[in-house]
């Protein structure tokens, strides 16, 4: 797998999974809609641990510096 994500993007993955997490511990999310945010959330901090996004690959998108 090569890397296809920048530092910029992996900050805002990281970013919008605490931010789901904080909500649902807050009750502020609940239901089916917590369930799905928080798997949007995991799969955010997945791709950015391992700096590469599958659908990015298949859009042709690269967000990391070439060296």
């Amino acid at each position: 797998m090569k890397k296809n994500m920048g530092t910029a993007d992996k900050s805002i993955r990281v970013a919008l999974a605490i931010t789901v997490a904080a909500l649902y511990y807050f009750d502020v999310i609940e239901g089916t809609l917590a369930y799905v945010l928080m798997a949007f959330a995991i799969v955010f901090l997945i791709t950015s641990f391992i700096s590469f996004c599958p659908l990015y690959t298949l859009l042709g998108v690269n967000s990391c510096k070439r060296t």
